[in-house]
């Protein structure tokens, strides 16, 4: 007998996997953006806005489970690891508008890439870890969601070395700062998804883990 519970919960899933692929989009945008040096900062915003609005049904429809149901334990850690994961995704819309808007802001209309070569494999790794982690969700797959760490760590030592490239580099001002605010909201981007991948762990698993 399928519960109006389970019903709900399965809105709440499509709602999140919606979400996801919109957050993906998001960020693929903003970092195809600044790499080609073009302005995509309004159709970022209304992504990120999407995502902003999304993220308040998850937090909606949540509430009104809870309160309409009296989930039991294990329903509770789906609803409320859905609920943290829907922010993450909507920390991706944020993080994505911000690289589109310091592209306008300090680049215009122009490609301002510094140490190229380096900063696609940032891009790489990050655009690889929203996607796994949007597909992990899609597939409740706790293993895969695990696999989220050992890219995450690769990140950080690529924004490290980066950080070290741009230090010794005397690029224009401008380009300079747009350089190093990307690969900040790059690292941040990777760090919400290794979070989207606990919470991925703990509901497929029931069992809580930390990926950072």
């Amino acid at each position: 007998m399928v519960r109006l519970l389970d019903t709900g919960l399965e809105e709440l899933t499509t709602i999140l996997l919606k979400m996801g692929g919109v957050a993906e989009e998001a960020v693929r945008t903003s970092i195809n953006g600044f790499m080609n040096g073009k302005n995509v900062s309004e159709d970022v915003r209304e992504l990120s806005d999407m995502l902003v609005t999304m993220t308040v049904s998850v937090e909606d429809k949540s509430f009104e489970l809870i309160v309409k149901y009296q989930p039991v334990a294990s329903d509770l850690r789906i609803i409320n690891s859905y609920v943290k994961i829907a922010y993450d995704f909507e920390r991706y819309g944020r993080y994505a508008w911000d690289i589109s808007s310091t592209q306008r802001r300090f680049a215009a209309s122009r490609q301002c890439v510094y140490s190229e070569n380096l900063m696609e494999k940032i891009v790489e790794k990050a655009m690889q870890m929203v996607h796994t982690s949007v597909q992990a969700l899609r597939e409740n797959d706790g293993e895969m969601a695990k696999s989220l760490a050992g890219t995450e760590n690769q990140v950080d030592e690529l924004y490290s070395v980066y950080l070290d490239s741009l230090s010794k580099a005397a690029p224009e001002t401008k380009c300079l700062v747009c350089n190093l605010l990307v690969v900040r909201y790059l690292e941040r981007i990777a760090d919400h998804a290794t979070y989207i991948g606990e919470g991925i762990y703990y509901v497929a698993t029931g069992k809580k883990i930390l990926l950072r």
